[in-house]
């Protein structure tokens, strides 16, 4: 399974975001729905692997947070209020978060599982993820809000909407890398899936 801790970086110049987050996160399918865990965190157990990923990318576009996300088994059934949850997925999440915090200037995230080394190549892939959506401007997002990935014929209608050309929505799209990211998205999802099966066994 998988738990996901998000700690807000700066509360004193930003204020509290953590209610605003959770109205975002409020669609996302979840096995505990995601809630705050004191003044500056959330917590929450999304349903599938896409589903975490979905959510540290939400959560690295705002540059407003520390992520720690954890894979392991929880105690079932897993109840639906954060504060009841136990297993070792809780207790790498949290590990998680706090390694986030110490990341210096590279992207805040960590994810720590049973295997150390699957682990890091998912850390690898959601970083470099992290990297490209928080690097986009606002009217790259402006663009990329507006599309549903795999749909083809959108950008007219797009460029329609917000009353610029076809090309310029075109450039938006290759310049932000919108195509690789969703492209590699289901890569870093399958590595959680592997961390996260019990039946999952290593060669030498």
């Amino acid at each position: 399974m998988y738990v996901l801790t998000l700690k807000q970086r700066d509360r004193r110049v930003d204020g509290d975001l953590v209610d605003e987050m959770l109205a975002s996160l409020e669609s996302i399918p979840a096995l505990t729905p995601f809630q705050r865990s004191g003044p500056a965190m959330v917590v929450g157990v999304p349903e599938r692997a896409e589903d975490a990923v979905h959510v540290v990318l939400m959560a690295l576009r705002s540059h407003h947070w520390f992520v720690g996300l954890g894979v392991g088994s929880l105690y079932e059934p897993v109840p639906r209020t954060a504060k009841y949850l136990q297993g070792t997925a809780l207790g790498y999440a949290h590990t998680a978060l706090e390694r986030s915090e110490h990341t210096g200037d590279r992207i805040p995230l960590s994810v720590i599982g049973a295997h150390p080394a699957l682990a890091s190549e998912a850390e690898a892939v959601l970083r470099l993820l992290g990297q490209i959506v928080s690097t986009r401007s606002a009217a790259e997002w402006a663009v990329l809000d507006l599309l549903t990935p795999g749909v083809r014929g959108q950008q007219k209608l797009v460029a329609a909407e917000l009353g610029i050309s076809a090309q310029a929505v075109s450039k938006a799209v290759v310049r932000s890398a919108w195509v690789e990211e969703w492209a590699a998205r289901p890569a870093a999802a399958r590595l959680l899936r592997i961390i996260a099966s019990p039946e999952l066994s290593f060669g030498p």
